[in-house]
């Protein structure tokens, strides 16, 4: 459609990005036809101009937390030159074939849309900047902007004034722009408050939980306590005598644990009477083969391959077993962590209309093409019948990126016949999670005389079958030191499981920074080094480990970089007091490099964390410096909560734990200082919501062992210390 002028004001140009393949911009225009809101014209896809010239924007990622509602459209406003208190956010809805990838998850969408979002604000101020020319009959060029206004000598037009007209011309090629420097920035680089934070701080409605649509009705859903397992039968009487409740149904559901799984749904007048309804169903639940699986039966397992042969290996760099041999010194360990809930503080829900062979969704989702697929496979319906509303999630961390409760919704909504908002437990949502997967490491290494690092082996015991390994339960065999040390190699045993897992924040690696961190910190214990020294020698000389432009790649640069700066401002190296210590480690993962050192008070027998210092190198620009902030203390503080007291545990196929009783979050009154720091580099933009993270828990257990000479090697630390 490039070169067409657009007379109908029904119709709109929509600025279509995505990641191509590659990493490179995939930037097309095509045509969708839109309403307009009363007194403001659609430019594009993602910006409305009033006649006020006040302007909305569109963000196209859903928002769980991580603030991305906020930057994502000051890339926008900064090209298109707008002040930021003239901009008002709005949701996208969730369509792929407009807003290219619409995901939350994995850090990417700075990565991602940096440059494409910064060239849609471009794009419309070409357009405007067009339409005052070709007002004022002067060359484009005699034009400028200046904070939503058009000038070209002593003319000057608001963007309100001229939208209409811009509306109408041909886009340029947004690859033919010219972006802002840096230096004229005025958006991006300046903190600026998330968006919708007076709702939520007021208690307004705002999340998923929140959405009402007319004649709608509340729903639970009861599911097997061992995942998958059928119902075998149910007295549905009891619970349709609860008042307020209007059906109790089965819903036979499948096989697949990341789709619709059998159970009962109670729809009713209000949310409680639906729970009251639910708990007076009598079911019984078929046999399943997951019942004979527990933990005491995976650690059994787990310590039975750990001493076998390994049942594959992954990676052989050199010759492992001859550089152990030859070594001074050797230093075995064997590290674990458990299975972990995602448990955001907003249960699972979802709402859905189902009616005349269309859906109508509202669901926090990080990731809603998935969950369309699974609603129309299910509800036998085209995936373009469905709409889905991206609503404000609370909290996310990875357990959106599933979609299990919207197509129970909607499952639920079509048997009942009637709008029905389904809303989980806090028990459903513990028990009924994709977990963080456990395993287990068991590690050699060797060192020189002179307490250089020379070889590397860790047997890795997870689950999965064959060469394939569980969801989130596998691990990159390029984890640093590899490369960094001649003789690496990565041994791998697997058994089954019957559980669902999933990612969690900083999949994989939130697990393994703890592990190869914490015995990077024995090796240096062994070697009789400082640990910040030990780290800095084996990272060598700035280099990159690794092929150019692939995610495992690793420069040993920008690890030093921010190793040296928390290890400055953390005052790493102080005289501390007796029973407090201080710990470090520093990790790579979604494209960033963090250093964490924590410090820690143990008397008798009780441990306090004192304060948290993180450094941060995420490329050469912070888009929202106060949202980045709270992106690196959130991710110490979650990584910190889980390493100190979070574990699930399964006993006859089932979750044993149940609520925050027994899945505890870190409380306020246990919350500590995250002092920030970034360390800018000449690299692309990247994400912040996940790289804090691994880092975290080896600092914790690095810093217990400094004050108490007691080595974690377990996760959680629990009451270890007691």
């Amino acid at each position: 459609m490039d070169g067409e002028i657009l007379r109908d004001p029904t119709r709109r140009f929509v600025l279509q990005t995505g990641a191509a393949t590659g990493g490179g911009l995939m930037l097309s225009f095509t045509m969708a036809a839109e309403g307009h809101a009363a007194g403001a014209t659609q430019v594009n896809a993602y910006v409305r101009i009033g006649a006020d010239s006040k302007v909305t924007i569109a963000s196209k990622v859903p928002e769980v937390g991580q603030g991305i509602k906020t930057s994502l459209p000051m890339l926008i406003a900064e090209e298109l030159d707008v002040e930021w208190s003239a901009v008002t956010v709005e949701q996208a809805i969730a369509d792929t074939k407009v807003y290219g990838r619409q995901v939350a998850g994995g850090s990417m969408a700075t990565t991602l849309e940096y440059d494409g979002l910064r060239r849609v604000g471009a794009t419309v101020r070409a357009l405007l900047i067009q339409a005052a020319a070709t007002r004022w009959n002067v060359p484009v060029d005699s034009c400028s902007t200046d904070r939503g206004v058009v000038i070209a000598g002593n003319r000057r037009a608001a963007y309100g004034e001229l939208v209409e007209d811009a509306a109408k011309l041909p886009a340029p090629d947004p690859k033919t722009l010219t972006l802002k420097d840096p230096k004229a920035f005025r958006i991006i680089g300046q903190s600026h408050k998330s968006q919708n934070l007076d709702a939520i701080t007021k208690g307004k409605p705002l999340y998923g939980i929140d959405t009402r649509v007319p004649g709608m009705l509340f729903a639970t859903f009861a599911k097997a306590p061992v995942f998958g397992a059928k119902v075998a039968s149910v007295d549905l009487a009891p619970a349709k005598a609860v008042k307020g409740v209007k059906d109790a149904f089965v819903i036979e559901g499948g096989a697949n644990l990341n789709g619709l799984l059998p159970g009962v749904a109670v729809v009713a007048n209000s949310w409680w009477a639906a729970r009251k309804g639910r708990e007076a169903l009598e079911i019984k639940w078929a046999e399943h083969p997951t019942s004979a699986q527990s933990s005491a039966a995976f650690a059994a397992k787990a310590a039975e391959l750990a001493k076998a042969p390994p049942q594959r290996v992954d990676r052989a760099d050199g010759d492992v077993d001859a550089a152990l041999k030859g070594a001074a010194k050797t230093v075995s360990a064997a590290y674990s962590y458990p299975f972990i809930a995602h448990a955001p503080l907003e249960p699972q829900n979802c709402t859905a209309v189902v009616k005349d062979g269309k859906v109508e969704i509202w669901a926090p989702t990080q990731n809603p093409e998935p969950g369309r697929k699974l609603v129309a496979a299910a509800l036998n319906v085209p995936e373009e019948a469905i709409t889905i509303h991206l609503v404000r999630g609370g909290g996310g961390f990875g357990r959106r990126l599933n979609n299990d409760y919207m197509v129970e919704a909607a499952a639920i909504a079509a048997k009942a016949g009637v709008p029905v908002q389904l809303i989980w437990t806090r028990e459903d949502d513990i028990q009924h999670d994709f977990y963080r997967p456990g395993g287990w490491h068991n590690l050699t290494a060797g060192l020189d005389a002179s307490g250089k690092l020379v070889a590397w082996n860790d047997h890795f015991v997870s689950f999965g079958e064959g060469e394939r390994f569980n969801s989130s339960a596998g691990f990159n065999a390029t984890q640093f030191p590899c490369r960094a040390v001649d003789n690496y190699r990565v041994q791998v045993s697997v058994m089954p499981l019957g559980m669902p897992t999933g990612p969690l924040r900083a999949p994989g690696n939130n697990a393994f920074g703890f592990v190869l961190q914490s015995f990077t910190d024995e090796l240096a214990q062994a070697a009789g080094q400082d640990p910040v020294a030990f780290r800095r020698d084996l990272l060598g000389a700035p280099r990159l480990l690794g092929e150019a432009g692939k995610g495992d790649s690793f420069h040993t640069g920008r690890m030093r970089g921010v190793l040296d700066l928390v290890a400055e401002k953390s005052g790493w190296g102080r005289k501390l007091p007796a029973g407090t210590g201080m710990g470090v480690a520093c990790h790579y993962s979604h494209m960033g490099y963090v250093a964490v050192v924590i410090q820690v008070t143990v008397k008798d027998g009780a441990l306090k964390v004192d304060k948290a210092w993180a450094a941060a190198d995420c490329g050469r620009q912070i888009i929202n410096p106060k949202g980045a902030e709270q992106q690196v203390q959130g991710s110490v503080l979650d990584a910190v909560g889980a390493a100190l007291a979070q574990e699930i545990t399964f006993e006859g196929g089932a979750t044993t734990q149940s609520n925050f009783g027994d899945f505890p979050l870190l409380r306020m009154a246990d919350a500590f200082d995250v002092e920030v720091h970034f360390k800018l580099s000449d690299n692309n933009p990247t994400g912040l919501g996940e790289p804090a993270y691994p880092p975290a828990p080896a600092a914790l257990c690095n810093a217990i062992f400094a004050a108490t000479g007691k080595r974690i090697r377990n996760l959680p630390v629990g009451d270890q210390l007691a």
